[in-house]
């Protein structure tokens, strides 16, 4: 059987820590199968201290002998990092610094996104899949899909997995089963702490979560802030933000997307789906399809869930609100 052609994957912030728990995974075939080849379009910001650690990861990666991995870019030039890219993991963004506030941030990474957004529309392939992953990613990827002309914005995503990951695990560990017994669990809204990880359709052993539980205090008053916030209860904890986990979660994310079928927690565009305003990207469950995926909109609700989908959904609004003058440019 003749060797599948490479695809190309494009990683920004690639020297950063989530990239380097990400990119050797990449090459080793863990995110696009045993048989597919890559080639890594590297991108990092134009500083020497990127640039040179950049290079340091380069080197790790041949270092490591991958059969998959047919070539590497490495650059600071998005047009050279995005150019013919069949996946975008828009990885890199510009960290929340001590005492920025969150509309600094949002109009920071904006700027950042716009940017990329547009390179991507004029450079990648006309099939390309847009994963964003850097923070705040919901408003992010908004922000670079508003740029594309050429491509749609379905091809935009961003990542809630690493919430789906944390809320199975939680719901495993009070269960006492492992991990694999909890189907069905998916995110709604924006990856913060006010993102719903939606215990009442959630199965333990393919029987109702709440019900083999049996304590809705705990669901709604201690698994819900605990999955919300555990982000921030791992830097506490470490002294720096999840990178691991992370990037095990855009393994996650990014494999499921490509495989035809799956059905998973993704942040797309809302089209109004859920009581979300429209234009905004939220998480719901999706289906993957081999071109992109389908929304899956006709789960219903009880008023919890609810009420829980309108508290992300108004911060989401809230936060196109406040980078509104740097879309529709």
């Amino acid at each position: 059987m003749a060797e599948k052609s490479p695809l190309r994957v494009a990683v920004t912030g690639a020297a950063g820590n989530v990239s380097y728990a990400l990119l050797f995974r990449i090459a080793a075939g863990e995110m696009f199968g045993p048989d597919q080849p890559v080639i890594l379009q590297l991108l990092e910001i134009p500083v020497e201290g990127p640039q040179k650690a950049l290079k340091g990861v380069a080197m790790e990666l041949d270092d490591c002998a991958f059969p998959l991995l047919k070539g590497m870019v490495l650059t600071d030039n998005p047009d050279a990092a995005f150019g013919d890219a069949d996946w975008c993991l828009l990885v890199g963004s510009k960290p929340r610094g001590p005492g920025m506030e969150r509309a600094d941030l949002l109009k920071d990474n904006g700027k950042i996104f716009i940017g990329q957004g547009r390179s991507i529309d004029a450079v990648a392939a006309k099939t390309t899949r847009v994963c964003v992953v850097g923070n705040p990613c919901n408003t992010n990827c908004m922000i670079a899909a508003d740029q594309a002309k050429r491509l749609s914005p379905d091809q935009f995503t961003a990542m809630v997995r690493l919430d789906q990951n944390r809320a199975q695990t939680q719901l495993a560990q009070k269960a006492g089963v492992v991990v694999t017994s909890v189907s069905d669990l998916y995110i709604y809204g924006n990856h913060s702490p006010t993102m719903f990880a939606d215990f009442t359709h959630a199965k333990i052993g393919g029987k109702p979560a709440a019900e083999v539980i049996g304590d809705d205090a705990w669901l709604k008053t201690e698994f819900l802030p605990t999955v919300g916030k555990r982000g921030g209860a791992i830097v506490e904890a470490r002294g720096v933000s999840s990178a691991g986990s992370a990037a095990n979660a855009v393994v996650d994310y990014v494999r499921d997307l490509a495989t035809p079928g799956t059905v998973h927690a993704v942040a797309v565009a809302t089209h109004g789906a859920y009581g979300f305003a429209d234009g905004l990207w939220a998480g719901m469950p999706v289906r993957s399809t081999a071109t992109g995926y389908e929304a899956i909109t006709n789960i219903d609700m009880n008023d919890f869930a609810k009420s829980r989908i309108a508290i992300t959904n108004e911060e989401l609004v809230g936060e196109r609100d406040t980078v509104k003058e740097m879309l529709g440019a």
